[in-house]
């Protein structure tokens, strides 16, 4: 009887302690706020604060964005009304040719190389190749004419364009002076309106001469296909039909580009959707050219964490969990810029020699011309998004019951058909969340790429096959960490960046609603 009552008593005032507790805590006030007001508005100020920061980045995005597709436009007709358009005509075929040149010089330094791999002195090796040289030397001199003319018309449309852009400054030049009234300044500075007219019926007037310089093109460019050596070398023969195939299409496109020429008119409109789809499709990014900048995204544009989770979860002994595991989110730790430099230092150079093995000779675009090239990138990429998909994807195998693993076993499944057929399709939700947060990981990765990417605005060749993997590419965060320092701001070229940024916003956001999909798709229930 007086145990209950102890009992009754102490627990009287345990739960005395308990209530005065609560009291006080309600009773404890700062400025007014309770611990738990203060508790909830510390958590919902973070909130705030996030929500708040986003809004900021997003609106400054869009906000230096906005104007780029504005003067895009106007850059687009002006490279109509200067006549830049009309030249280009020229300058492809031009550049169709200087193409070809390179990939004769390829195909004359491969045979040169296999010469001296055989045991042939270089000066033998070259007296060997005499005729080739003979054969490159006349196909390379074929174009002499047409780059003559080019190069007269390139000097008269870009005087065209300076015309143009001295008004321009000149109206920037009147309008800040009015703003800070300055009237009777700013009415001393004259403008005169360039007669687009006039300045591009000079250019047309060019016709008879590239008609002259391409008729005298394809004659010597035929003649010295005509009197192409004989290539004993199956391999490098076929190379060298590729570019007589080539050229004689080239060839036959000389009527057409003449047609082109002809029918071209510098005041036919240019469509408000050109600025759009010239950013969103074009193949092509150039600044700071004296010719024409071009803003085409398109160049910038490239699952070893789960089969580590998958072992180091399921398969592993403990010995091994413990050594595995903590290496692998150690990488985590290791800062962008040192795995940048052990790419140049180290994989980008350990690649190039083991592409050079005579035994690999057969892989796409092996031997590499470029240790610093998308494959390079890519290596180092998946090494960053691996510590995050392992880590992730551990958690959601770990977290499946284990009394499904278990009723599997029991059924008669092996390891191998638990794993597939039960732990995977179980935590398949978490594993496509760590796939794509991996991803989320390297999308905006700049340090890597920018060292170790090749940093080549240009759209890998993929009629290489496999091949186009090891050439030099740029990307988005890449080109904006290059080239955002040496901007001008509120022009073009800065709104661009920024318009690549916004680029890079809406696919971070659609990932992330991707992920948000494809987990409700696959989420089953575990419990």
């Amino acid at each position: 009887m007086v145990s209950t009552n102890n009992i009754q008593s102490k627990s009287s005032a345990s739960s005395g302690s308990v209530g005065e507790a609560l009291r006080n805590r309600r009773r404890f006030r700062v400025l007014g706020l309770t611990m738990d007001d203060m508790i909830r508005v510390f958590f919902n100020g973070n909130a705030v604060v996030a929500v708040i920061v986003l809004a900021l980045i997003t609106i400054f995005l869009f906000r230096e964005g906005a104007g780029f597709f504005g003067q895009n436009l106007r850059s687009l007709r002006i490279y109509r009304l200067a006549g830049l358009e009309y030249v280009d005509f020229l300058r492809n075929e031009v550049e169709q040719h200087t193409a070809l040149n390179r990939e004769l010089n390829a195909t004359r330094l491969a045979q040169f190389q296999k010469l001296t791999a055989a045991g042939q002195t270089a000066a033998a090796a070259n007296e060997a190749l005499a005729p080739f040289d003979a054969f490159a030397g006349a196909f390379s001199d074929a174009a002499e004419d047409v780059r003559g003319v080019l190069s007269d018309l390139t000097d008269a449309a870009s005087a065209i364009k300076q015309k143009d852009q001295i008004n321009s400054d000149l109206a920037a030049q009147k309008s800040m002076l009015l703003k800070s009234d300055q009237a009777d300044e700013a009415g001393k500075i004259q403008i005169t309106p360039v007669d687009f007219a006039a300045e591009t019926g000079v250019l047309k007037a060019t016709l008879g001469a590239v008609h002259e310089a391409n008729r005298s093109f394809g004659t010597k460019l035929q003649a010295a296909l005509s009197a192409a050596p004989p290539v004993a070398d199956r391999t490098t023969r076929a190379e060298v039909e590729k570019v007589k195939a080539k050229a004689r299409a080239l060839i036959e496109s000389l009527p057409a580009i003449e047609q082109q020429m002809r029918d071209w008119k510098y005041d036919a409109p240019v469509p408000a959707s050109r600025a759009v789809t010239s950013f969103l499709f074009g193949q092509t990014w150039l600044t700071a050219s004296f010719w024409q900048d071009w803003y085409g995204i398109v160049p910038l544009f490239v699952p070893l964490g789960i089969f580590a989770a998958i072992y180091v979860s399921e398969i592993a002994g403990a010995r091994e969990k413990s050594f595995i595991k903590p290496y692998i989110e150690f990488i985590a730790a290791i800062p962008s810029v040192v795995l940048g430099f052990f790419g140049i230092a180290v994989l980008g150079t350990s690649l190039r020699w083991v592409s050079q093995i005579p035994a690999l000779k057969w892989v796409p675009g092996f031997p590499m011309s470029e240790r610093l090239n998308a494959l390079t990138a890519g290596c180092l990429l998946a090494l960053i998004a691996i510590p995050t998909i392992f880590t992730l994807a551990e958690d959601a195998l770990n977290n499946v019951p284990k009394h499904f693993k278990e009723a599997s076993y029991a059924l008669g499944a092996n390891r191998f058909q638990t794993i597939i057929h039960i732990l995977v399709p179980a935590s398949l939700s978490g594993i496509i969340s760590a796939v794509l947060l991996g991803f989320g990981r390297v999308i905006g990765e700049t340090m890597v790429v920018l060292l170790c990417a090749g940093n080549r605005i240009a759209i890998p060749d993929f009629t290489q096959g496999l091949g186009a993997f090891f050439q030099p590419v740029h990307t988005m965060t890449g080109i904006i960490a290059q080239e955002m320092g040496e901007v001008v701001p509120g022009s073009i070229h800065y709104r661009a960046l920024f318009m690549v940024g916004v680029v890079l916003f809406v696919l971070a956001l659609g990932i992330n609603y991707l992920a948000q999909r494809i987990v409700q798709r696959y989420r089953i229930s575990i419990g």
